[in-house]
């Protein structure tokens, strides 16, 4: 009873170590879920901000292609110098279509500057139209006059400085991405050493038990086969004296019964020599019984 109790316990130990592996599987499988999901956010962000950088400096390009096509036509008259012109006219509204969206969860402070750059690029580009229309209509002259007063220029410098706060707004948006990045590398590869080196503490421990409860498993089976041995021995020993002592009997009545009907069977009534041969064969037929148990056939006396 005391041993069963002792296998039901260690059954038990068993049961709840491999379901503590099984419930750390779970939680690993699930951190590196969460981690990945996590890493996946933070790329996102990089990536938008990495957008948001090559919009703003699109939008200054746009302005740099305008006014370098604009001052193209002036000097020239070439009408081929105004389709660079055109096309960064057209592409600079997308620009700032674009920057606006990226910009819309961003703080105000941001998005007023993004508004100050909008409306600087509108001023630069009614100045740079106001010049070519005055360069179309002949006025060479005038048009370069209007330039001279450094109106376009003004504008120009304006808009370099809100892009310059804009992109300083946003490189210290992506340090700080950057940096929360690296620390949640840091804190993954921390948390994923801790849980999968107590995952394989666990998974040792529950192996040393398995071990520790297969060995005694096999101690108990060994020490059950020696006191089945110990026992068969016993009963053999017992069941060869008892085989003895009733063979002895037996033949004691084989003999008497022989005996009785040789020397008074003469003296006998008919029913008395029934009665003998009666015991002398019950005797035979106890003798064989006696024989078939203990397995040693012989001869019946």
């Amino acid at each position: 009873m005391k041993g069963g109790t002792k296998i039901m316990i260690r059954k038990g130990a068993l049961q709840i170590a491999v379901l503590a592996l099984l419930v750390c599987m779970a939680l690993n499988a699930y951190l590196a879920v969460d981690h990945l999901r996590e890493m996946r956010k933070m790329e996102a962000l990089t990536l938008e901000s990495s957008k948001m950088q090559a919009t703003i400096s699109g939008v200054l390009t746009d302005l740099t292609d305008m006014e370098t096509s604009q001052r193209g036509y002036l000097l020239t008259g070439d009408q081929s110098y105004s389709q660079p012109y055109t096309i960064a006219k057209d592409r600079i509204g997308t620009d700032f279509a674009n920057l606006r969206t990226q910009l819309a969860s961003r703080p105000q402070g941001e998005r007023s500057l993004e508004s100050q750059l909008e409306s600087l690029a509108k001023l630069k580009q009614v100045e740079m139209e106001r010049t070519i229309d005055l360069r179309q209509q002949g006025y060479r002259h005038r048009s370069f006059m209007l330039v001279d007063t450094n109106e376009g220029k003004g504008y120009m410098d304006a808009a370099h400085r809100v892009v310059s706060s804009l992109s300083s707004a946003e490189s210290t948006n992506f340090a700080r991405i950057d940096k929360e990045k690296t620390i949640a590398l840091k804190k993954v590869l921390s948390v994923t050493i801790i849980a999968n080196s107590g995952l394989l503490v666990l998974a040792a421990c529950l192996f040393g038990v398995i071990r520790y409860h297969g060995r005694l498993l096999a101690e108990g089976a060994a020490q059950s086969r020696q006191e089945l041995a110990l026992r068969d021995s016993q009963l053999a020993k017992l069941t060869s004296a008892l085989s003895g002592q009733a063979r002895f009997s037996i033949t004691a009545l084989n003999t008497n019964s022989r005996l009785l009907l040789e020397n008074y069977g003469g003296f006998l009534p008919r029913q008395g020599h029934e009665y003998a041969e009666q015991m002398k064969e019950a005797a035979t037929q106890m003798e064989r019984l006696r024989q078939d148990l203990v397995g040693n056939p012989a001869t019946a006396a």
